[in-house]
């Protein structure tokens, strides 16, 4: 007799969807931070709709690359860095939005477990401690990075078709700023749940 298949676990899953829309906020939620939580989630939606058409140009670069260098023996010099780029410009741009959805990698198997107060609480400190000086760090290394390549007019060099590297630098910037943007929207999310034992807008979703 074949034995039907057990539950299927899926509290991972739930996990790193809990936060994957801001919903309804809670009725007794100041009005500031309801309306913060909502529209810093919103702008990272817009972005990660916007973001993900990257891979149009993406997939045309390697198809292109692909069907020359196989078909008419004729590899490019650029397909290469344009891969690398876009996909470069497409994980940093779209990390804001990601975080929106909670599902940067975490180690769960210990969390999932804790209450919704404690997971709040963790959440909150580790975004004060170590995400926004973290990325502030970051932020500030990088300003420098963006400006000295476009002063310079740098040039990738590991390559013969040598790209300017300013562009790529600069969604690595902008990415960062998308980072602590939603930051302050998660931020405010672990508050509330360490407070209320609840994440804002879980309940109606």
């Amino acid at each position: 007799m074949v034995e039907k298949p057990g539950k299927l676990d899926i509290s991972d899953e739930m996990i790193a969807e809990r936060r994957g829309g801001s919903g309804r906020m809670p009725s007794d939620m100041p009005p500031w931070m309801a309306k913060s939580i909502v529209k810093i989630d919103k702008f990272s939606k817009w972005i990660g709709s916007i973001v993900c058409w990257i891979l149009m140009p993406l997939i045309f670069a390697m198809t292109y690359e692909v069907l020359a260098r196989k078909l008419f023996l004729a590899p490019t010099i650029w397909a290469y860095d344009i891969s690398r780029f876009l996909y470069g410009a497409l994980f940093m741009l779209g990390a804001g939005y990601a975080l929106s959805r909670g599902v940067h990698i975490r180690a769960d198997f210990l969390y999932r477990n804790f209450k919704i107060k404690t997971q709040g609480i963790i959440d909150f400190w580790l975004y004060l401690l170590f995400y926004f000086p973290g990325l502030l760090v970051f932020l500030y290394m990088t300003i420098g990075f963006v400006e000295e390549s476009i002063r310079r007019g740098e040039r990738g060099m590991d390559t013969t078709w040598m790209p300017f590297m300013w562009p790529i630098k600069t969604c690595l910037l902008v990415g960062i700023i998308f980072l602590l943007i939603q930051g302050f929207s998660e931020l405010l999310k672990s508050y509330w749940a360490a407070k209320k034992g609840e994440w804002p807008g879980e309940e109606n979703k």
